[in-house]
């Protein structure tokens, strides 16, 4: 099955729009729905060249503790040749939408729809657009958790179309998770996968666990449990979770429900 990536295009709503939407945002959880992602809301970054991006999370009190995550969008001829300024940040990059020209420790990669790239710390990247369109990708980092024995991970380009999506178990296929990095690898302090339901499809018990999430929504629509609330979610959407914050969710169909999903793992508790 092909699959289906929404981006955000930005622009503005007439002024004959209600101004009611679904965002939400509490001390557990906040909803960022799709149609909050508008010109007016965009920002910039140093050494973007033709580059404007949504920041969609950013470590804050009350907020994401782990991690940030742009959606970004670079024009024909744009991108950076010094992308990140943080040392310490490892990323991870998800092409929804173009073509991304990747330069990394001195290899160029293109990365499609689909297209996953792990970079570690310390690397040394560029990235470019040599499409005649617009790219849009997410952009996940976070501060590298360094653990004295191992070593930092590898570099990794992968695509989401040429992994086999492993399913939950006692869930016939209908509830599957692509994964980029193998869960055993404990270098990695952070996961990057795309989690699939199919329609009717549901995750069957309030999970309430340690990890943080961010949620986009890439394809489809839900009812998800947030805490003690039921919002409606659809391809556009994002949704951050505290730790410990209660959360389930029935995909209602009539296509798939697919969202790229942050957690942040493999390491002690900070006390």
């Amino acid at each position: 099955m092909t699959n289906s990536y929404y981006a955000p295009q930005g622009g503005h709503p007439g002024q004959e729009q209600l101004l009611t939407d679904r965002a939400v945002f509490t001390e557990a959880y906040a909803v960022i729905p799709r149609g909050t992602m508008r010109d007016i809301v965009t920002s910039f970054l140093p050494f973007w060249d033709a580059t404007r991006l949504w920041v969609i999370a950013r470590p804050m009190s009350g907020f994401a503790e782990t991690f940030s995550h742009y959606i970004m969008e670079v024009q024909p001829g744009g991108g950076s040749d010094r992308p990140e300024t943080d040392a310490r940040a490892e990323a991870v990059l998800f092409v929804v939408e173009g073509e991304a020209t990747l330069t990394v420790e001195g290899q160029t990669h293109k990365l499609k729809p689909g297209g996953y790239a792990y970079l570690p710390p310390s690397g040394n990247w560029a990235l470019r657009n040599r499409g005649d369109g617009a790219l849009r990708f997410h952009w996940i980092r976070k501060a590298y958790q360094a653990v004295e024995g191992l070593d930092t991970p590898d570099v990794l380009i992968l695509n989401e179309n040429d992994i086999t999506p492993t399913p939950m178990p006692g869930t016939e296929g209908k509830w599957a998770t692509t994964r980029f990095v193998d869960p055993s690898d404990l270098r990695h302090d952070m996961h990057v996968t795309v989690v699939t339901f199919e329609p009717g499809a549901v995750i069957p018990f309030l999970e309430t666990h340690v990890m943080e999430h961010g949620l986009y929504v890439l394809e489809g629509k839900a009812a998800y449990r947030l805490n003690t609330d039921w919002v409606e979610v659809e391809a556009g959407d994002y949704m951050w979770l505290r730790a410990f914050c209660p959360q389930a969710c029935y995909a209602g169909g009539p296509g798939r429900f697919r969202y790229l999903l942050y957690k942040d793992v493999n390491r002690h508790m900070t006390l």
